[in-house]
């Protein structure tokens, strides 16, 4: 029997584990996460108001549940934890699907005013990650601006804009939602650097802006018409084609008058964050115009725009895992197939999958064929590996050293006390916020 540890339970990890159960009725898989809780981005990315998206959990429940697939909540790899050489010792190979756990920044100054946030921070806010904190993200503000034009910016502006008959419904913790039913927030800007055809945001996710109630839609034609893309979109792929029409729509429609604005904002490249009384109060942004090369320059004209809450949106990067090889250039593994790769030679037992193996791109389907590919090269390797002992349960092991993981009756006695929670609130399941409420909940 092949043992194999997966670190990390998002959609890579339980693809990964399902594809190498099922190519090989001989390997046995536990999915470590740093977590009590699986998932990963599905329970902690995806905004509380696409259950359709969220409704995934019931796919990647159905991977971990697999009598040869065990789920180890809570389980540290690298410092104050198992470290990676030991994982090694107790598994014939290791899967690391760790994601891209930071955001990038803008590198400009007043960047780490208060009030400047990534829009990371405030999708855990929203979503119940126990690591998030809530320092008031909202508190006077009035306007906002969310720097980006890719489905997370998206996200967060239709958060920013929800009301309380639209969050209730969702499994967003309670003082989230407190805080966004009593916002004051009433203009949003989504601002990008480039142009309306070269934005990274799906139609669907673009098109929901225009259905929120008492919220109307505004976009410059004048800025739409920079891009040479917007006034010929012909050349263009069908779906900035598709973006480019929502958006032409809504710049012919008159305004309807509604109490909040969102406004989608391109050709601004952001330089500065302006402080007002010591907190942030305004964007200083550097018109651009197309280069023709399919980038833009600067043109040495400025506009502020105010804002008492600035989310950036531009992007996730890999963090180094202590014990592992990393690329800093592409935030990334070296890898060869999923092979961990260490000064270009193959290190046995050791692979990736997922964004940390190939980058912060595409959506989560697209994990599926790259957890494949690993699973592939691993079962591949598998001979070789086999030949190396190790315990028949690492289990005892790992407790014996101090980690006490939460297995899957830990993980549903979570999911008890979340509908009892949101029972008690008149609501449906409510997320369990913090550490301490989740491993209380794990423990009973």
């Amino acid at each position: 029997m092949l043992r194999v540890a997966v670190v990390g339970s998002g959609p890579s990890g339980c693809y990964t584990a399902q594809s190498l159960v099922q190519q090989d009725s001989e390997v046995c898989v536990d999915v470590l996460d740093r977590l009590p809780c699986p998932y990963g981005l599905v329970r902690y990315g995806v905004a509380p108001d696409h259950e359709k998206i969220k409704s995934l959990q019931n796919n990647l429940r159905a991977v971990l549940e697999h009598d040869r697939i065990r789920f180890l909540g809570g389980v540290q790899v690298g410092p104050d934890g198992v470290p990676v050489a030991r994982l090694r010792e107790l598994y014939h190979a290791v899967v690391y699907c760790v994601g891209a756990a930071t955001d990038r920044h803008l590198g400009v100054p007043g960047e780490d005013l208060p009030g400047s946030w990534s829009a990371t921070q405030f999708v855990a806010w929203y979503s119940a990650h126990p690591d998030a904190v809530d320092d008031g993200f909202l508190r006077d503000a009035r306007s906002a601006v969310v720097i980006g034009v890719g489905n997370v910016a998206v996200d967060v502006t239709r958060m920013l804009a929800r009301g309380l008959a639209e969050l209730t419904p969702t499994d967003m913790p309670q003082a989230a939602l407190t805080a966004l039913a009593a916002s004051r927030v009433t203009e949003i800007h989504m601002v990008g650097r480039r142009g309306p055809s070269q934005a990274r945001f799906t139609t669907k996710e673009l098109r929901e802006l225009g259905t929120l109630p008492e919220t109307d839609v505004a976009v410059d034609p004048a800025e739409l018409a920079l891009d040479p893309g917007y006034t010929d979109p012909s050349a263009l792929p069908a779906p900035q084609r598709r973006n480019v029409e929502v958006l032409r729509g809504w710049a012919e429609a008159p305004p309807k008058g509604a109490p909040r604005r969102i406004r989608l904002r391109f050709f601004l490249r952001p330089v500065e964050l302006l402080a007002d009384r010591g907190h942030v109060g305004a964007v200083r942004f550097e018109r651009t115009a197309p280069d023709g090369r399919g980038g833009v320059t600067g043109t040495g004209r400025y506009e502020d725009l105010e804002a008492q809450l600035v989310l950036r949106s531009v992007g996730y990067r890999g963090v180094p895992l202590e014990g592992l090889p990393f690329d800093t250039a592409t935030g990334t593994v070296p890898n060869l197939s999923g092979r961990v790769l260490r000064e270009g030679v193959v290190t046995p037992g050791e692979y990736v999958a997922g964004w940390i193996k190939r980058g912060p791109t595409g959506v989560i389907g697209t994990n599926r064929p790259c957890a494949k590919e690993t699973a592939t090269s691993l079962l591949e390797d598998a001979p070789a590996l086999a030949l190396r002992t190790v315990p028949d349960d690492p289990l005892p092991a790992l407790r014996a050293e101090g980690t006490d993981p939460v297995e899957w009756a830990g993980w549903q006695s979570i999911e008890r006390a979340e509908a009892e929670l949101g029972a008690s609130l008149g609501r449906g399941v409510v997320k369990l916020p913090d550490w301490e409420s989740l491993l209380h909940a794990a423990r009973s």
